[in-house]
């Protein structure tokens, strides 16, 4: 298993008999996820450029980034358990 998200995603449960099973995620979890982080990714670099080039922090920005941060850390750990 190639993609890193859908293996961090992928529950393991102890199916009949004893043995244990991996349970993938659905498709759609795997994208949503994906495309949070990359909009995290983005919107950090963003925050860095608007640092560069204006020399201010821009708060709505970095309340978008630690928002979408709770939401993948609650994602994974929700999904793990």
């Amino acid at each position: 298993m190639t993609d890193w998200v859908k293996k961090a995603l992928t529950r393991k449960r102890v199916g009949r008999k004893g043995l244990k099973e991996a349970v993938e995620p659905d498709e759609r979890l795997v994208l949503g996820t994906k495309f949070a982080i990359a909009l995290t990714f983005s919107l950090t670099a963003l925050e860095i450029a608007h640092l560069a080039l204006l020399g201010t922090w821009n708060s709505e920005v970095f309340a978008t980034i630690t928002g979408l941060t709770g939401t993948i850390t609650g994602i994974l750990i929700s999904q793990k358990s």
